[in-house]
């Protein structure tokens, strides 16, 4: 399986709107506070809806933008409302919104490729309501600090992960995807690096509990770093080699913006990162 997405632009935008998404969700909590977090993390959710519907080929476009908007202002809701939110909340949120997609399937004619469209769909759900979690994590004492540190920890990972892959792919952890060991390896020390610098920051104080929250960010950063390139890889995938120019596939869907694929290579790591942010500062 070959993309004909350029290697650069599978890197290089992906890094881009990263560094783009983090100083979102750090900035505009330290300028509005909680309202600037919300804002922020509401325009990470509705972007990956959008871009994921298209990406993952979702049938029933405006029902599966619908389910997957309400389950990201439901998720929101659900941590700001309450006097004291927890993440047990999302569990409502997850299941009603699964009954809507299942729901809004079934409902649709014809009901082609049903069975991926509700897993992706799900999945969908999943990320929406984990990127919610960076609300709670930024209303805990010394919460902006942790939040910070955290999704810096995360950014690094990303974009360092992206700049070794780009030059230096090797050895490939999956055939064709342009992602090597050599770059996971570095992202991950990135990461670490990144959160025991900023320990005095981030309230955990010790190196040690530092090194490992940003290891484990880092790790689990660039796994689904890992299986985002295999989702972009297949979703532009084409007979010949690799493309030579920027812009769309050349041989895959020319309605699929290089863009949109960046987004979901951006944001769907730092949503599977929220929630295991917030578990470890309750272990650490």
């Amino acid at each position: 399986m070959q993309s004909a997405l350029p290697a650069r632009v599978h890197h290089l935008q992906p890094a881009g709107l990263t560094a783009l998404a983090v100083a979102l969700v750090v900035l505009l909590p330290e300028l509005f506070g909680d309202l600037g977090r919300l804002g922020a993390v509401l325009v990470l959710q509705l972007g990956l809806v959008l871009t994921w519907v298209l990406v993952a080929g979702l049938e029933g476009f405006g029902g599966s933008l619908a389910v997957g908007a309400a389950a990201a202002v439901a998720a929101d809701l659900a941590l700001i409302l309450p006097e004291r939110p927890a993440l047990g909340d999302l569990l409502v949120v997850l299941g009603v919104g699964f009954l809507a997609a299942v729901l809004q399937q079934m409902l649709r004619r014809p009901r082609e490729d049903l069975v991926a469209s509700l897993s992706g769909t799900v999945l969908l759900l999943c990320a929406v309501s984990a990127l919610a979690a960076l609300l709670l994590l930024g209303r805990a004492p010394d919460g902006h600090g942790q939040a910070m540190v955290a999704l810096l920890a995360v950014g690094a990972a990303l974009v360092v992960g992206h700049a070794v892959d780009l030059v230096l792919p090797r050895p490939y952890l999956a055939t064709g995807v342009p992602r090597g060991l050599f770059g996971l390896l570095l992202s991950v020390l990135a990461g670490a690096l990144v959160a025991f610098l900023g320990r005095d920051a981030g309230g955990t104080g010790a190196a040690v509990p530092a090194l490992v929250e940003g290891a484990v960010l880092a790790g689990v950063t660039a796994m689904v770093a890992l299986v985002t390139s295999y989702v972009v890889v297949e979703a532009t995938s084409a007979g010949g080699e690799w493309a030579d120019e920027d812009g769309p596939a050349a041989h895959g869907d020319p309605s699929l913006s290089p863009w949109a694929l960046s987004v979901v290579q951006a944001v769907l790591p730092l949503a599977a990162c929220a929630p295991v942010a917030l578990a470890l500062r309750s272990i650490l």
